[in-house]
């Protein structure tokens, strides 16, 4: 019985360090946290999840509690008589039932509540088409004629709603900070909607495990002011200037003459494939490698040696480019802004 007792006490520290484990994660600063909601559909999602764990831990303290009671103070003794067997009691077993009852009919309705703000996108939404490959996020803006890939660009303040398709496997659209998790199916058309409410650079994943490289799938959403937005969009819009002279345009040379423009688009050269990530304004992109790099010479230069090196199974292959034609590539790319 002794130890039976301290295995129940052991067990309700432990439920316990797990809550606090909890409560100390979501209040990390540096990563991105469905407990810090920045759009109306997150912030209507980590509502009902703030009201969910609420309700779980008066239920564990409640339970846990009789639990430590029962075990100390009903604790056997040695000169114990055999306590009095007793049947059911009515009166406890219509409490145990009813108050599940009332919490499960409370949630259903907040839940219900929280589904209804996620679906019901506002008519002013500016739509964005997103597209999910092995492993990279291509990203079109239809009214604009825009595609880039890897960085979605949206506007603050103002709705955005995403059509989602994928072109191979299942994928799934996170940003934590933004919406609620929704997956990206081969022949079919999911959506989903935010708004970002302030300016700034929002963080996601893939959350739908779709190959070797799921985990360097990654999300970055920019919220952008109204007229740097609409800048960008334009810039967007615009073909890629073709370069004058140097490695710039011994880099275009490469950049034709090798497999490069068999896989990718530069709108404004004889590059049209939609093989892999449209490369028109690369330089101006944060990242690269669909985030799994900083977009700097040296780790474009990384990636040009050896993409497989970088993230292994991806759908870029090995060149065997020269350190000169790589160099003349790096200027080309870094370039396209």
């Amino acid at each position: 019985m002794r130890y039976r007792r301290w295995g129940v006490l052991l067990s309700g520290l432990l439920c316990g360090a797990a809550v606090v484990a909890l409560g100390s994660g979501a209040a990390q600063a540096d990563s991105p946290s469905a407990f810090d909601p920045h759009s109306p559909t997150a912030r209507s999602i980590t509502t009902l999840l703030w009201i969910m764990l609420v309700l779980a831990a008066i239920v564990f303290v409640l339970i846990e509690g009789g639990l430590l009671y029962a075990t100390f103070h009903f604790r056997a003794r040695r000169d114990a008589a055999e306590p009095r067997q007793i049947e059911g009691n009515r009166r406890i077993e219509i409490i145990w039932f009813t108050i599940p009852g009332i919490l499960v009919v409370v949630l259903f309705i907040l839940a219900l509540r929280s589904m209804n703000t996620i679906a019901a996108t506002p008519a002013d939404a500016l739509h964005i088409d997103v597209i999910g490959h092995d492993w990279w996020w291509e990203y079109r803006y239809p009214d604009a004629k825009v595609e880039t890939a890897n960085e979605l660009v949206v506007p603050a303040g103002r709705p955005v709603q995403l059509d989602l398709y994928s072109q191979d496997v299942i994928h799934s659209w996170w940003v934590p900070e933004l919406a609620g998790k929704t997956d990206v199916i081969p022949g079919k058309h999911n959506t989903l909607w935010f708004k970002a409410e302030k300016e700034g650079t929002y963080l996601g994943q893939c959350a739908e495990f779709c190959g070797l490289q799921h985990a360097g799938m990654r999300l970055r959403v920019i919220a952008l002011p109204d007229d740097r937005f609409n800048q960008w969009l334009a810039a967007e819009a615009a073909p890629a200037t073709a370069p004058a002279a140097g490695d710039a345009q011994a880099g275009a040379a490469v950049f034709a003459g090798r497999t490069c423009i068999s896989c990718h688009a530069v709108r404004g050269s004889n590059a049209a494939a939609q093989v892999g990530p449209d490369l028109t304004h690369f330089g101006a992109r944060q990242t690269l490698a669909a985030g799994v790099l900083d977009n700097t010479p040296a780790d474009l230069a990384r990636w040009l040696a050896n993409p497989q090196a970088v993230k292994p199974g991806n759908q870029m292959p090995n060149l065997k480019l020269s350190a000169q034609e790589i160099q003349q590539l790096v200027t080309y790319l870094e370039g396209l802004k």
